[in-house]
């Protein structure tokens, strides 16, 4: 592992660059505090030769948002035959659509909050298609992090503007009835749940603000009940293997105090600044950051392309073969 030759990716293009320089820095500081070799590599416009200009050997992703999050730099990393951190092209893909994941979660038996996803496109047909979900509810980007974007709607006339703030990242809203409950963020890494936080706040939602400027408490573990825990845990767990997730991920859900938990999202590649939640929880686990970091290198891996050679078929069962 230490002859290995680590390009961190950070940066990107979008919304969420300022935050993924942060993680990029702690990734890279805490890499190379283990002896690694560290290039950081700035991602955006010619990423695919600023990767092979930098002769990396795997590649360390601290990207956030579109562009960096939804496969599409994993997608260039499979063409550049690197070995990346992180989740697939495919499960990267689905997990940063909220509405293409959701329908995916429901196949799974795991609730998700009502609600709808609507272009910008369709903008003027948005109260027609509101319909019944009543007010308040969130409008948010369908791809996108950080709570970027996110508006907490009281009226119907607040519902437009919402949309179209939200729209302009990426182009699709995710609009959504507002479950009142408690945030609680599960970690998994390599298939393994290594905890739940909890997440306390002073306003309605977990906006970028609260998120990043301070002003939110943590509880550690969950301040539920060993069992609600555990089945938030069980939820994580079956949402990260239905996208086909591997290496980190941080899966986030709404615990009412009356009623089912629910699901909200799944992010693929966490954010690692200092006040984030994965790391958060891998101390609580007694894992250091050095040592997520290192784990997290050492799952980084390639979908692939290589056809596999021929296995051999097992017969069939006498009984099988002879039924009618």
């Amino acid at each position: 592992m230490t002859q290995r030759r680590v390009g961190v990716l950070l940066g990107g293009w979008g919304e969420e660059r300022e935050i993924s320089v942060k993680t990029g820095e702690a990734i890279a500081a805490a890499l190379e505090a283990r002896g690694h070799p560290v290039t950081r590599i700035l991602a955006g416009p010619g990423l695919d030769q600023g990767v092979r200009h930098a002769q990396v050997d795997v590649a360390f992703l601290a990207l956030h948002g579109r562009m960096g999050e939804d496969g599409k730099v994993q997608g260039l990393l499979e063409v550049l035959g690197l070995p990346y951190t992180g989740s697939g092209v495919l499960a990267s893909a689905l997990a940063m659509h909220k509405g293409f994941a959701r329908r995916l979660f429901r196949q799974h038996n795991l609730a998700t909050p009502a609600g709808y996803v609507v272009g910008l496109a369709e903008l003027e047909q948005v109260e027609e298609r509101h319909l019944d979900l009543g007010f308040p509810c969130v409008v948010k980007p369908a791809q996108g992090g950080s709570s970027v974007g996110l508006t907490l709607v009281h009226t119907l006339e607040q519902l437009r503007p919402a949309v179209a703030k939200a729209c302009r990242y990426g182009g699709e809203a995710l609009v959504e009835r507002y479950v009142k409950g408690r945030e609680v963020t599960v970690a998994v890494l390599g298939g393994e749940v290594l905890g739940a936080c909890e997440v306390s706040y002073p306003g309605g939602t977990f906006d970028f603000e609260t998120k990043y400027l301070g002003g939110a408490r943590y509880h550690l573990p969950p301040r539920l009940s060993p069992t609600r825990v555990g089945n938030v845990e069980a939820m994580a767990l079956t949402a990260y293997r239905a996208l086909g997730c591997r290496g980190p991920a941080r899966i986030d859900f709404l615990c009412p105090d009356v009623g089912n938990e629910v699901l909200l999202e799944v992010n693929t590649l966490p954010g690692m600044t200092p006040t984030s939640l994965f790391p958060k929880i891998a101390r609580q686990a007694g894992l250091s950051f050095e040592d997520v970091c290192e784990r997290i290198l050492a799952l980084a891996a390639r979908d692939g392309a290589d056809v596999l050679p021929e296995a051999p078929v097992p017969p069939m069962p006498a009984q099988t073969r002879h039924a009618s």
